[in-house]
């Protein structure tokens, strides 16, 4: 199991909490709370070793296609493929909106 920190620029503010994905699915689970702030903070636990280049590459091109909230992300990955690791991360940045 790897343990990954990451803190990248927010560009929009948002409230509320959101859930996407179960962690005994076997794939991910991806919780977010929303914070006041100019940066979204992101907490990977994997159980993919020596994945810290795969993550930020994800959220480098997620901050290209898309404004990223302000808050704390919080993601349990038991090996979820990049596209499903998106999708569950663009799910909770998306009922979040709605909060």
């Amino acid at each position: 199991m790897e343990k990954i920190t990451l803190t990248v620029p927010a560009s929009r503010a948002s409230s509320g909490k959101a859930l996407a994905g179960v962690v005994g699915s076997g794939d991910m689970e991806v919780l977010f709370t929303a914070e006041s702030g100019q940066t979204l903070t992101i907490e990977i636990t994997t159980s993919v070793d020596n994945s810290r280049g795969r993550w930020e590459a994800l959220f480098n091109r997620l901050q290209t296609v898309s404004s990223l909230p302000a808050g704390r992300l919080t993601i349990h990955d038991f090996g979820a493929t990049p596209g499903v690791a998106r999708i569950r991360i663009e799910q909770v940045f998306e009922e979040v909106s709605y909060a």
